[in-house]
């Protein structure tokens, strides 16, 4: 009969938290994060840890290029980790700019953008059809951006930039959102996608807001649509298997 060694019950430490491996890196906004976002902490299956980097404004990162905001992520990113993270992502797509950076930096598993799942789901889907991205800011979303998620040249790219509330009240940190017309904006967004693409076969959000909107999309478009919370949720899946509870996944060999 097996039994259990004093040695298997002694537990040991080198971090500040425990329980909660991702690391949320967050921008400095006031605007209403609702359940979906990944700024709202219900949305996720499991626990998270988060950092705002101080004068990372909505503004600043996706208008400006996180200008000079460089130093202040990998130092965010770093005290995630020491706190205990294992894997580290951000809640704003245009920040992939930072993924090389910010991985070398940590020396942990990092995933700055949804815009990194685009060149695994072209790979999945039926020949003719590619990628298509919605963006909460078309024209400032550049080839640098997309260069560094590894999205391939030529993806088509469509913004929320023309509708009247999504754009406007994230880019504007306003304290309130119409959540029924921000879904219009994206879905509105979405169907100008597929009628200038029509090879496109799956739809990546750019923008880590619009997940509470992708499954209203999904059903406008009868297309997959791919955001932050399906990608983080994958990466999360590596971080933390799931134990399926056979014996040898517990050490209880006989």
């Amino acid at each position: 009969m097996h039994r259990q060694s004093n040695r298997e019950r002694v537990a040991t430490g080198g971090k500040a938290i425990y329980g909660a491996p991702l690391g949320i890196l967050m921008l400095e906004a006031r605007f209403p994060r609702i359940p979906g976002d990944m700024g709202h902490a219900q949305t996720w299956p499991f626990p998270v840890l988060y950092k705002v980097i101080p004068g990372a404004s909505p503004q600043r990162v996706v208008m400006e290029r996180a200008s000079g905001l460089l130093d202040a992520f990998l130092a965010g990113a770093r005290e995630l980790v020491d706190l205990g993270a294992e894997g580290i992502t951000t809640n704003c797509g245009f920040l992939s700019i930072y993924q090389a950076e910010l991985a070398s930096h940590v020396r942990v598993p990092v995933a700055t953008s949804s815009l990194l799942q685009a060149p695994f789901i072209e790979s999945v889907l039926p020949p003719g059809r590619r990628v298509g991205i919605l963006t909460i800011s078309a024209g400032t979303l550049t080839e640098e951006h997309l260069r560094s998620a590894g999205v391939r040249p030529g993806t088509p790219v469509v913004g929320t930039d023309r509708g009247m509330e999504f754009t406007r009240a994230i880019l504007g940190n306003e304290l309130e959102l119409d959540v029924a017309a921000a879904e219009r904006d994206i879905v509105d967004a979405g169907e100008t996608l597929v009628e200038q693409h029509p090879d496109v076969g799956a739809v990546v959000l750019e923008c880590t807001n619009m997940a509470p909107y992708a499954s209203a999309l999904r059903e406008r478009l009868g297309l997959p649509v791919y955001d932050i919370y399906s990608f983080i949720t994958w990466f999360q899946a590596g971080l933390r298997p799931r134990d399926f509870g056979h014996p040898a996944s517990r050490g209880e060999r006989e």
